[in-house]
């Protein structure tokens, strides 16, 4: 049987090493010869959350052009940035060119990250 996979399933990454490949303390590749490389391909799902909100089902039909949702989220505070439904940062909204963008504020650290992974 493959080393990744256990009864079938992909088994989860050891932290220590994911730590260890994700240190960005250094900028040189691991010197055991692994390096990160085969991951740039790997397509992500990013996320902008600007508030949430809970409606009952007949507000949801009333909804027409103009509707108006509160969300929970007061004006002031910064977006989420979720990448695969993980928080990752946050920010404040921009304009690039015709459309949205976030600029990044505050980083989740990458220790902080690893270790919501488990």
């Amino acid at each position: 049987m493959d080393e990744t996979t256990r009864n079938g399933h992909f088994s989860r990454p050891d932290p220590d090493e994911l730590r260890e490949l994700l240190d960005d303390t250094t900028n040189q590749a691991p010197t055991d010869g692994r390096s990160l490389e085969f991951l740039y391909d790997v397509p992500l799902q990013v996320s902008v959350e600007i508030g949430r909100s809970r409606i009952l089902l007949k507000d949801l039909l009333k909804m027409g052009e103009g509707y108006v949702i509160e969300l929970d989220k007061p004006a002031s505070e910064p977006l989420d940035l979720y990448v695969n439904s993980r928080l990752i940062a946050r920010g404040e909204a921009v304009m690039v060119g015709d459309k949205f963008g976030i600029r990044l504020t505050d980083v989740v650290g990458a220790g902080d990250r690893i270790q919501k992974l488990g």
